[in-house]
């Protein structure tokens, strides 16, 4: 991973979550999100976490990479309906995080499949830090 991609996702994570931005539902853009999942986090997000947490199964059998592939900028294919899943990563879909409530539809939905508990802010924050640098 390119350590400038992941040192800019953070300084503009730490830059936006000094916004009035404090709420996920506040959040209009994937950076605005960011910032507001960071900014209730008790740290700055980190996007080589985030790829870490994308790529392990917690414990269970699945991870995140099962259905939106190794990577998330191309078309990821659900492990049981056989359904194709758009690009996650912002970069190769620009509807991906631009709706605050299907983010935290989503996130509810995949962390409990994924890791049997909803995710914390941080860990939405690591991820998305991370997606946010990927390119198609």
């Amino acid at each position: 991973m390119n350590k400038s991609r992941i040192a800019l996702a953070a300084a503009a994570a730490i830059a936006l979550s000094s916004m009035a931005l404090t709420r996920p539902a506040d959040a209009a853009t994937p950076t605005e999100l960011l910032a507001a999942y960071a900014a209730r986090s008790a740290r700055a997000p980190s996007a080589e976490q985030g790829k870490a947490f994308f790529a392990m199964p917690h414990g269970r059998d699945w991870s995140c990479a099962t259905c939106h592939g190794v990577s998330p900028a191309t078309e990821g294919r659900h492990a049981v309906t056989g359904r194709s899943i758009q690009p996650l990563a912002p970069g190769a879909n620009p509807t991906r995080f631009m709706d605050r409530d299907k983010a935290d539809k989503w996130f509810g939905r995949n962390c409990g499949d994924v890791v049997g508990r909803a995710c914390t802010d941080a860990e939405k924050a690591d991820v998305l830090a991370w997606l946010i640098t990927l390119k198609p």
